[in-house]
């Protein structure tokens, strides 16, 4: 018994007729006639009483209809499926997110995405940078949202998703609050609130810091950003931030920004071999943000 079968005997119990049901289905009406005796000897009983006029369900066909349209609708989704993963409109992706972006990107990014293909479901999963690039290599997450640059991108595809600069967070206590902006060099007597090591901008603040010229007193690491920003509030130093986090800052916190401008990004990461599913959420990605891939 096949599906050809199933098919020929739900058309043939639409019609009650082996002319009209051979119409149908294009073909002649022999072709059916000796299928339909196939499958009713494979079954062993008849589904077919033939009349002059043409045939009537037994009572084994009237049970066997229902499930017999039940299988070639499961057939027929199953086709469905096989084509919409195909085309990357079914499926599941395993999303790794570092926390600045829960705010603004991963939203902005996620809602569109989800009206555009409802048949994708999402995994999300917050992790670092690090963390992200391994599960990718590892196959544990299709793609990730990355801080840039990585230390190592040999084994992933990167896509730059959004384009960011570092600010200063001071207390709005500090004499330097009321600066319109800031050479980062006149920070070298504050302590620091960093990101912790885990964080590509810790290396980034760093570097920038030795380029002004001195070396920054860390008083203390953080690894998210409302941390970063609270610790700053208390009078424990002042940090730099990317200037999209600023919006996190409470009232007693002052974001100034830099005379030179240190730029940052984030992107998206995924496998090098990623299929249709994984390129049409990055594809979408970059049009909501409108950056060109």
């Amino acid at each position: 018994m096949d599906l050809r079968q199933l098919r020929y005997f739900s058309v043939l119990a639409e019609t009650l007729n082996f002319h009209r049901a051979a119409e149908r289905l294009h073909i002649s009406q022999p072709p059916l006639t000796v299928a339909i005796r196939k499958l009713e000897e494979d079954l062993g009983t008849p589904l077919f009483v033939r009349e002059p006029r043409g045939v009537r369900l037994t009572a084994a066909g009237v049970a066997a209809l229902p499930s017999a349209r039940a299988a070639l609708a499961a057939a027929e989704g199953f086709r469905d499926s096989v084509r919409q993963g195909a085309a990357g409109l079914r499926g599941r992706l395993g999303i790794g997110f570092i926390g600045s972006a829960i705010g603004q990107l991963l939203p902005r990014i996620i809602s569109p995405y989800r009206a555009a293909y409802p048949l994708v479901e999402l995994a999300l999963e917050e992790m670092n940078s690090v963390e992200i690039v391994a599960a990718i290599a590892a196959r544990r997450l299709d793609l990730g949202l990355v801080r840039l640059p990585l230390m190592d991108a040999s084994a992933v595809e990167i896509a730059v998703i959004e384009r960011d600069e570092l600010a200063v967070a001071l207390p709005t206590h500090d004499p330097l609050s009321g600066r319109t902006s800031l050479p980062l060099a006149a920070l070298e007597q504050h302590g620091f609130i960093i990101y912790s090591p885990i964080s590509v901008l810790n290396a980034t603040i760093r570097l920038a810091c030795r380029r002004a010229g001195f070396t920054p007193r860390v008083a203390q690491e953080a690894v998210q950003v409302q941390t970063i920003l609270s610790l700053v509030e208390a009078g424990l130093g002042v940090a730099l931030i990317p200037l999209r986090s600023a919006r996190f800052a409470t009232a007693r916190v002052r974001i100034v920004p830099l005379d030179d401008p240190i730029p940052i990004e984030m992107g998206l990461a995924h496998a090098l071999d990623a299929g249709p599913l994984v390129r049409n959420f990055v594809a979408a990605a970059l049009a909501v943000q409108g950056v060109n891939s």
